[in-house]
């Protein structure tokens, strides 16, 4: 499926979309939490659909109406034998340990490029919880069985602190946990259970996960220093609510592209973005400014316009998903822009260090890959080429903002790979008067 973009001038107001960061860390708190659940602002990606349907695969029942989604649950209590979570890779990690709370066996599989992602670490984990489980070597896809049993463990968080996520939830929520809890100490009078962490990357989505836990009035655990989570409990506290409600946050992963897009390309007014929020993708905002962009806050949102912008360096490795933007950003910066994080990039939907590298070469952008660190030349003309997604949902969007003031006509292979995580990027590009064409099956969608 294809996108033809052409050159324009943006104009206009626009809403960020909804954080599937937010959305699917709600639907599994609001699957552990007994009761009902109204989640206000659902988003309707692909990944999103997919978190909901593995929620009702556990147990829960959903009603929804307009912008509001209602959630009732009991714990995780399976009706299917099998769960699928599509191209997710924060479902694949946040919910088998939430699977692994059941007795029951359940296989967790999915689809596109997540059965090629590494899943070794429940080979190593789960079996020191006291859970079965049997991986395809490694990866998908993988059958579990428990109950989980929390337990005093260190692990390894360098590749994703989604791993992290999934635990922190099974462990506050478990109902294996001896009362009291024996600790570290092998005291018995200790109620407490921690799980250790080294190497713990994107540390602003741990607490995402705590804002979460704590909203749905889980048990929150200590948090030191994110060396280590220590879970306090004693027998008579029961910190589970019947009624719950929770709004989604506006999306600074997907709102990073739309700010992007107005530095490069228009006057617009981007809404619903909170400068406060724990999500990590906020620092674009630092390299926004390091670039010497033009927008201001205003009491409606973040204004953009165009400026003449100078190249910057900037640290991506909390916050990988904003290379391609950034990318795109780089391309209109005079000068040599050095981004830190590209290890962070191997293990995405695409391996995006060298997919950045291959598609924005085609549009005359020159990027080095040296170790960790990316190297983007700009300031030279962005030219309009025929580029290719690579199935890649970010590198549609990077490619389609680069579009905007390219030279030229810019066409978009396998441009549908937005509907993962933004199904409305091209139409709300096309209301902020973008001039490009759209197929049939991309339209309001």
């Amino acid at each position: 499926m294809k996108v033809t973009i052409q050159p324009s001038q943006l104009k206009g107001n626009i809403q960020a979309p909804a954080s599937k960061s937010s959305m699917q860390r709600a639907c599994a708190a609001a699957l552990l939490s007994r009761g009902t659940t109204n989640i206000f602002n659902p988003g309707h990606s692909n990944d999103d659909k997919a978190a909901l349907d593995i929620i009702q695969r556990l147990g829960a029942k959903l009603n929804g109406v307009g912008g509001e989604l209602s959630v009732v649950s009991e714990g995780v209590k399976p009706i299917a034998s099998e769960i699928n979570c599509g191209e997710s890779g924060l479902s694949i990690r946040m919910f088998t340990p939430l699977v692994a709370l059941s007795d029951k066996p359940i296989t967790i599989n999915g689809s596109g490029s997540l059965v090629t992602r590494p899943m070794d670490f429940f080979d190593e984990i789960l079996p020191k919880l006291g859970v079965t489980i049997k991986s395809n070597n490694g990866k998908l896809p993988m059958t579990v069985q428990g109950p989980l049993q929390p337990k005093n463990i260190e692990v390894d968080g360098s590749l994703s602190s989604q791993f992290l996520t999934g635990l922190l939830l099974a462990y506050a929520t478990s109902p294996q946990t001896p009362l009291p809890w024996k600790g570290a100490s092998g005291d018995s009078n200790d109620k407490s259970v921690s799980i250790k962490v080294k190497n713990l990357k994107s540390k602003p989505y741990i607490d995402l996960t705590l804002d979460v836990m704590k909203r749905f009035g889980m048990n929150v655990p200590e948090n030191k220093n994110y060396e280590e989570f220590i879970f306090h409990r004693n027998s008579t506290h029961d910190s589970r609510l019947t009624t719950h409600d929770y709004t989604v946050e506006s999306d600074w992963s997907g709102g990073a592209f739309l700010l992007v897009a107005g530095a490069i390309a228009g006057d617009i007014l981007v809404n619903g973005l909170d400068p406060g929020s724990s999500q990590a993708d906020n620092a674009v905002l630092d390299a926004l400014m390091s670039a010497n962009a033009g927008f201001a806050f205003e009491a409606k949102g973040i204004r953009m316009n165009p400026a003449p912008m100078n190249s910057f360096e900037f640290d991506a490795t909390d916050c990988p998903d904003l290379f391609p933007p950034l990318v795109a950003l780089a391309a209109y910066c005079k000068g040599e822009t050095k981004i830190r994080g590209v290890s962070r990039l191997t293990h995405k939907e695409s391996n995006r260090a060298l997919t950045l590298q291959e598609e924005f070469g085609k549009m005359g952008v020159k990027i080095e890959l040296n170790d960790d660190l990316m190297i983007i030349h700009g300031g030279n003309k962005v030219k309009g080429a025929v580029v290719h997604s690579r199935h890649d949902h970010r590198i549609a969007m990077a490619l389609a903002v680069a579009a905007l003031n390219a030279e030229g006509e810019t066409v978009i292979e396998e441009a549908q790979a937005v509907k993962k995580s933004y199904p409305d990027f091209y139409s709300d590009l096309r209301s902020l008067h973008a001039s490009l064409s759209l197929p049939f099956q991309l339209i309001d969608e």
